[in-house]
C-alpha cells in the first residue's frame, strides 16, 4: 500500500484478515465472471464484443427479474411497489443503450478481424432478449426451436410464454378498478400475440381523461410507455451500430441484419397506449 493509502486509511476500522471470512470477490463470484471470455482469437477487440454482450445479458437478466416481480405487484393491486421496480428497468434499459456507443468504437476493419470466428452464433439468439418480449407482451414461438439444445432454457422460455405478460396484467388490474374490458381480452390465450381492443383503449382514454381520480392507473400506464419508449431506443441505437459495422451484411445468425432491425424498430408492445395520444 502507497503511502498516500495508508494517510487515508489511518483510524479507520478496515479489515484485513479474510484467511476465515468470505471476501468480496468471493460474493460476487468475480472468478467466474472475470474469466467467463474466452476470445477465439488474438484480436484485440474481440474482447470488448465479448464483454459487451456479457454485461448486456447481466442487465437484462435484472429486467426479466424486476418485470417479473411488477407483474406480481401488479396482479395485487401493490402499484407502488411496481413503480418502483419499472423505474429500475428504465434506468437499466438507459445503460443497455449507451453500450451501444463503446461497441461502435469498433470499426468495421476491427470486427471482420474475427467475425468468421463466431460461426452462426447471434445475438438474435439471446433467450433473455426472447424472455423480455415474452414479458412485454411479444409471444412467438417461432424461434423457440433455437434453444432445443438445452432443455433448461427451453423450459424457462416456454413458462415464460405461459405467463401473462405486464400488459395482460395492466388491463386486468384496469378491470378490477370497474372499467369495462370485453371477456375475450382477460380470458384470452396468453402464449398468443395481444390483439389491440377498442374496450381497453376506451378504459385508458376515461384514465388519461381523469387523471386525477384514476392516479394510480394512469402512473401505471405511463410507466408501460417509458418502458417501452426505451425499448424503442435500444433497438434503434442497435440497428445503427449494426449498421455502423457491417453496413447491410446478413448477420451471422442468417437475419437480414439492418433490414431485420429497421423492422422490429415499428413494432409495438402497447399499441393502444400509442395510438390514444393521437385521438385524445
Amino acid at each position: 500500500m502507497n503511502e498516500y493509502q495508508d494517510h487515508t486509511l489511518a483510524g479507520e476500522n478496515v479489515k484485513t484478515d479474510f484467511l476465515k471470512d468470505m471476501t468480496y470477490s468471493e460474493y460476487l463470484n468475480l472468478d467466474q465472471i472475470l474469466t467467463a471470455q474466452s476470445p477465439l482469437t488474438d484480436q484485440h477487440d474481440e474482447k470488448l464484443f465479448i464483454i459487451i454482450h456479457q454485461v448486456s445479458e447481466l442487465w437484462m437478466k435484472l429486467i426479466i427479474h424486476e418485470l417479473n416481480s411488477a407483474m406480481e405487484d401488479i396482479k395485487h393491486d401493490d402499484f407502488r411497489l411496481a413503480f418502483k421496480k419499472l423505474a429500475r428497468v428504465t434506468n437499466i434499459q438507459n445503460q443497455l443503450i449507451n453500450s451501444w456507443s463503446v461497441l461502435a468504437t469498433m470499426t468495421p476493419s476491427d470486427y471482420l478481424n474475427f467475425r468468421d470466428e463466431l460461426g452462426n452464433a447471434s445475438g438474435f439468439q439471446s433467450y433473455q432478449n426472447r424472455m423480455m418480449e415474452y414479458c412485454l407482451g411479444y409471444k412467438t414461438t417461432h424461434a423457440l426451436s433455437i434453444y432445443e439444445k438445452d432443455p433448461g432454457i427451453h423450459s424457462r422460455l416456454k413458462a415464460q410464454l405461459g405467463t401473462p405478460s405486464i400488459y395482460d396484467e395492466a388491463i386486468r388490474a384496469v378491470a378490477r378498478q370497474g372499467f369495462h374490458i370485453d371477456r375475450e381480452v382477460l380470458s384470452r390465450d396468453v402464449t398468443e400475440n395481444y390483439v389491440p381492443n377498442e374496450s381497453v383503449k376506451e378504459a385508458f382514454r376515461q384514465i388519461y381523461l381523469n387523471t386525477e381520480e384514476y392516479f394510480e392507473l394512469y402512473e401505471m400506464l405511463e410507466k408501460l410507455v417509458d418502458v417501452e419508449d426505451l425499448y424503442s431506443q435500444w433497438r434503434f441505437r442497435h440497428m445503427k451500430t449494426v449498421e455502423r459495422i457491417i453496413g447491410f451484411k446478413k448477420g451471422t445468425g442468417g437475419s437480414s441484419g439492418v433490414n431485420y432491425l429497421k423492422r422490429v424498430i415499428d413494432d409495438y408492445f402497447f399499441r393502444e397506449l400509442w395510438e390514444l395520444r393521437t385521438e385524445l
